[in-house]
Protein backbone atom coordinates (compact mmCIF):
# COMPACT_ATOMS: atom_id res chain seq x y z
CA UNK A 1 0.00 0.00 0.00
CA UNK A 2 1.49 3.02 -0.94
CA UNK A 3 1.81 6.07 1.84
CA UNK A 4 -0.94 7.96 -0.57
CA UNK A 5 -3.33 5.55 -0.08
CA UNK A 6 -2.74 5.19 3.75
CA UNK A 7 -3.73 9.01 4.46
CA UNK A 8 -6.13 8.82 2.44
CA UNK A 9 -7.25 6.17 4.18
CA UNK A 10 -6.79 7.37 7.30
CA UNK A 11 -7.67 10.75 6.78
CA UNK A 12 -11.32 9.49 5.49
CA UNK A 13 -11.87 7.64 8.89
CA UNK A 14 -10.53 10.00 10.95
CA UNK A 15 -12.98 12.78 9.40
CA UNK A 16 -16.09 10.24 9.49
CA UNK A 17 -15.35 9.59 13.47
CA UNK A 18 -15.78 13.31 13.48
CA UNK A 19 -18.73 13.95 11.92
CA UNK A 20 -20.12 10.90 13.64
CA UNK A 21 -19.29 13.04 17.23
CA UNK A 22 -20.79 15.91 16.19
CA UNK A 23 -24.07 14.63 14.76
CA UNK A 24 -24.28 12.43 18.43
CA UNK A 25 -23.86 15.82 20.51
CA UNK A 26 -26.73 17.79 18.25
CA UNK A 27 -29.16 14.77 19.51
CA UNK A 28 -28.01 15.07 22.89
CA UNK A 29 -25.34 12.17 22.94
CA UNK A 30 -25.63 8.12 23.26
CA UNK A 31 -23.76 5.69 21.32
CA UNK A 32 -23.51 5.00 17.86
CA UNK A 33 -21.79 2.02 16.14
CA UNK A 34 -19.39 2.83 13.14
CA UNK A 35 -19.52 -0.16 10.72
CA UNK A 36 -17.24 -0.28 7.53
CA UNK A 37 -18.96 -1.22 4.57
CA UNK A 38 -16.49 -2.98 2.50
CA UNK A 39 -17.78 -3.99 -0.54
CA UNK A 40 -15.36 -4.68 -3.15
CA UNK A 41 -12.68 -2.93 -0.89
CA UNK A 42 -9.37 -4.51 -0.82
CA UNK A 43 -8.61 -6.73 2.26
CA UNK A 44 -5.04 -4.94 2.80
CA UNK A 45 -7.07 -1.79 3.19
CA UNK A 46 -9.48 -2.68 5.59
CA UNK A 47 -6.93 -4.23 7.47
CA UNK A 48 -4.64 -1.45 7.78
CA UNK A 49 -7.79 0.46 9.39
CA UNK A 50 -8.25 -1.94 12.14
CA UNK A 51 -4.61 -2.77 13.29
CA UNK A 52 -3.85 1.24 13.20
CA UNK A 53 -6.85 3.00 14.04
CA UNK A 54 -9.20 0.85 15.83
CA UNK A 55 -11.98 -0.13 13.38
CA UNK A 56 -13.72 -2.96 14.71
CA UNK A 57 -17.11 -3.28 12.84
CA UNK A 58 -17.12 -4.19 9.51
CA UNK A 59 -19.41 -5.62 7.25
CA UNK A 60 -20.27 -7.60 3.46
CA UNK A 61 -23.12 -7.31 1.01
CA UNK A 62 -22.22 -10.36 -0.71
CA UNK A 63 -21.43 -13.72 0.96
CA UNK A 64 -18.84 -14.70 -1.51
CA UNK A 65 -16.97 -11.71 0.03
CA UNK A 66 -18.15 -12.59 3.21
CA UNK A 67 -16.22 -15.67 3.23
CA UNK A 68 -13.44 -14.38 1.01
CA UNK A 69 -12.28 -11.35 3.99
CA UNK A 70 -13.89 -13.04 6.75
CA UNK A 71 -10.40 -14.91 8.17
CA UNK A 72 -8.43 -11.84 7.46
CA UNK A 73 -10.34 -9.45 9.24
CA UNK A 74 -11.84 -11.12 11.90
CA UNK A 75 -7.80 -12.51 12.65
CA UNK A 76 -6.96 -8.66 12.56
CA UNK A 77 -9.15 -8.24 15.51
CA UNK A 78 -12.69 -6.62 13.95
CA UNK A 79 -16.00 -8.76 13.77
CA UNK A 80 -17.66 -9.43 10.33
CA UNK A 81 -21.40 -8.78 10.11
CA UNK A 82 -23.46 -9.43 6.62
CA UNK A 83 -25.49 -6.47 5.43
CA UNK A 84 -27.09 -7.34 2.10
CA UNK A 85 -29.60 -9.19 1.04
CA UNK A 86 -29.66 -12.80 2.04
CA UNK A 87 -30.26 -15.56 -0.49
CA UNK A 88 -31.21 -18.57 1.01
CA UNK A 89 -28.84 -20.79 -0.65
CA UNK A 90 -26.02 -18.58 0.42
CA UNK A 91 -27.15 -18.99 4.39
CA UNK A 92 -24.72 -21.67 4.70
CA UNK A 93 -21.85 -19.61 4.27
CA UNK A 94 -22.76 -16.57 6.28
CA UNK A 95 -24.76 -18.26 9.23
CA UNK A 96 -23.37 -19.02 12.22
CA UNK A 97 -20.35 -16.77 11.23
CA UNK A 98 -21.43 -13.24 10.85
CA UNK A 99 -21.36 -11.52 14.20
CA UNK A 100 -24.73 -10.08 13.11
CA UNK A 101 -26.60 -10.77 9.91
CA UNK A 102 -28.69 -7.20 9.16
CA UNK A 103 -30.96 -8.17 6.42
CA UNK A 104 -33.73 -10.86 7.77
CA UNK A 105 -36.52 -10.11 5.42
CA UNK A 106 -39.04 -13.81 5.30
CA UNK A 107 -39.64 -16.60 7.42
CA UNK A 108 -38.15 -18.87 4.72
CA UNK A 109 -34.77 -17.02 5.21
CA UNK A 110 -35.46 -17.51 8.97
CA UNK A 111 -36.15 -21.11 8.75
CA UNK A 112 -33.11 -21.42 7.02
CA UNK A 113 -30.83 -19.63 9.11
CA UNK A 114 -33.03 -22.05 11.70
CA UNK A 115 -31.83 -25.19 10.17
CA UNK A 116 -27.83 -24.26 9.62
CA UNK A 117 -27.83 -22.80 13.17
CA UNK A 118 -29.06 -25.95 14.51
CA UNK A 119 -26.22 -28.12 12.47
CA UNK A 120 -23.48 -25.65 13.66
CA UNK A 121 -24.74 -25.88 17.74
CA UNK A 122 -24.92 -22.18 16.97
CA UNK A 123 -27.30 -19.13 17.68
CA UNK A 124 -27.29 -15.97 15.43
CA UNK A 125 -28.17 -12.41 16.50
CA UNK A 126 -30.17 -10.77 13.58
CA UNK A 127 -31.80 -7.37 12.34
CA UNK A 128 -35.04 -7.19 11.10
CA UNK A 129 -34.82 -5.59 7.28
CA UNK A 130 -37.77 -2.68 7.02
CA UNK A 131 -38.55 -1.58 3.55
CA UNK A 132 -39.42 1.85 5.47
CA UNK A 133 -39.82 3.11 1.03
CA UNK A 134 -42.35 0.32 0.47
CA UNK A 135 -40.16 0.03 -2.46
CA UNK A 136 -41.39 -3.09 -4.71
CA UNK A 137 -38.19 -3.31 -6.03
CA UNK A 138 -36.43 -3.79 -2.68
CA UNK A 139 -35.89 -6.03 -0.20
CA UNK A 140 -37.35 -6.22 3.50
CA UNK A 141 -40.85 -6.33 5.61
CA UNK A 142 -43.04 -3.39 4.78
CA UNK A 143 -44.12 -0.77 7.97
CA UNK A 144 -47.40 -2.41 8.15
CA UNK A 145 -46.51 -6.20 7.92
CA UNK A 146 -43.80 -6.14 11.05
CA UNK A 147 -45.49 -6.78 13.86
CA UNK A 148 -47.01 -9.76 12.89
CA UNK A 149 -43.61 -10.58 11.22
CA UNK A 150 -42.09 -10.60 14.61
CA UNK A 151 -44.49 -12.77 16.16
CA UNK A 152 -44.64 -15.30 13.72
CA UNK A 153 -40.78 -15.62 14.80
CA UNK A 154 -41.26 -16.23 17.96
CA UNK A 155 -40.81 -20.31 17.28
CA UNK A 156 -37.25 -19.60 15.45
CA UNK A 157 -34.92 -20.44 18.64
CA UNK A 158 -31.53 -20.70 16.97
CA UNK A 159 -32.81 -16.90 15.95
CA UNK A 160 -31.88 -13.71 18.18
CA UNK A 161 -33.53 -10.32 17.19
CA UNK A 162 -31.66 -7.25 18.12
CA UNK A 163 -32.98 -5.43 16.52
CA UNK A 164 -34.55 -3.36 12.72
CA UNK A 165 -32.24 -1.91 9.96
CA UNK A 166 -33.53 -0.21 7.43
CA UNK A 167 -32.69 2.05 4.39
CA UNK A 168 -34.07 4.80 2.63
CA UNK A 169 -35.22 5.27 -0.49
CA UNK A 170 -33.07 7.37 -3.33
CA UNK A 171 -33.73 11.15 -1.85
CA UNK A 172 -33.01 14.57 -3.17
CA UNK A 173 -32.47 16.23 -0.24
CA UNK A 174 -31.45 15.81 3.57
CA UNK A 175 -35.64 16.92 4.70
CA UNK A 176 -36.24 13.84 2.31
CA UNK A 177 -33.82 11.39 4.40
CA UNK A 178 -34.94 12.75 7.98
CA UNK A 179 -38.76 12.12 6.48
CA UNK A 180 -38.07 8.72 6.28
CA UNK A 181 -35.72 8.51 9.49
CA UNK A 182 -38.55 9.72 11.48
CA UNK A 183 -40.93 7.15 10.16
CA UNK A 184 -38.18 4.45 10.73
CA UNK A 185 -37.49 5.61 14.43
CA UNK A 186 -41.40 5.82 15.11
CA UNK A 187 -41.76 1.78 13.83
CA UNK A 188 -38.57 0.68 15.96
CA UNK A 189 -39.87 2.28 18.96
CA UNK A 190 -43.37 0.81 19.02
CA UNK A 191 -42.09 -2.64 17.20
CA UNK A 192 -38.88 -3.56 19.07
CA UNK A 193 -37.86 -0.96 21.59
CA UNK A 194 -41.11 -1.78 23.45
CA UNK A 195 -41.14 -5.59 22.56
CA UNK A 196 -37.94 -6.38 22.71
CA UNK A 197 -36.63 -4.34 25.69
CA UNK A 198 -36.87 -7.18 27.95
CA UNK A 199 -35.37 -9.47 26.39
CA UNK A 200 -31.78 -7.53 25.61
CA UNK A 201 -29.76 -5.09 27.13
CA UNK A 202 -30.20 -2.82 24.24
CA UNK A 203 -31.82 -2.98 20.91
CA UNK A 204 -30.49 -1.40 17.25
CA UNK A 205 -31.88 0.67 15.49
CA UNK A 206 -29.34 0.74 11.98
CA UNK A 207 -30.08 3.67 9.61
CA UNK A 208 -27.94 6.07 7.61
CA UNK A 209 -25.13 5.37 4.73
CA UNK A 210 -22.70 7.42 3.71
CA UNK A 211 -24.59 9.83 2.29
CA UNK A 212 -27.25 10.14 4.62
CA UNK A 213 -25.54 8.92 8.39
CA UNK A 214 -24.93 12.24 9.93
CA UNK A 215 -28.83 13.46 9.98
CA UNK A 216 -29.64 9.18 10.88
CA UNK A 217 -27.93 9.23 13.92
CA UNK A 218 -29.59 13.02 14.83
CA UNK A 219 -33.26 10.93 14.57
CA UNK A 220 -31.80 7.98 16.62
CA UNK A 221 -29.59 5.95 14.61
CA UNK A 222 -27.56 3.58 16.94
CA UNK A 223 -25.37 2.07 13.98
CA UNK A 224 -24.44 3.34 10.36
CA UNK A 225 -23.18 1.49 7.63
CA UNK A 226 -20.13 3.81 5.96
CA UNK A 227 -18.48 2.85 2.63
CA UNK A 228 -17.42 5.34 0.16
CA UNK A 229 -17.14 7.90 2.50
CA UNK A 230 -13.89 5.94 4.27
CA UNK A 231 -13.11 3.94 1.34
CA UNK A 232 -13.54 6.19 -1.51
CA UNK A 233 -15.90 5.13 -4.14
CA UNK A 234 -16.43 1.07 -5.20
CA UNK A 235 -14.62 -0.29 -7.91
CA UNK A 236 -16.54 -3.39 -9.69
Amino acid sequence: MTEARKAELRDNYLRVLERIEKAKQKRGGGEVKLLAATKTVDPEDVIYLIENFGLDLCGENRAQEFTAKYDAVTSAGARMDFIGHLQTNKVKYVAGRAGLIHSLDSERLAAEIQRVCEKRGAVQDVLIEVNIGMEESKSGVFAGEVGGFLERLGGFDRIRICGMMTMAPKCGSEAEFRKYFRESYTLFVDNFGKKLHNMREHVLLSMGMSDSFECAIEEGSDLVRVGSAIFGSRKY
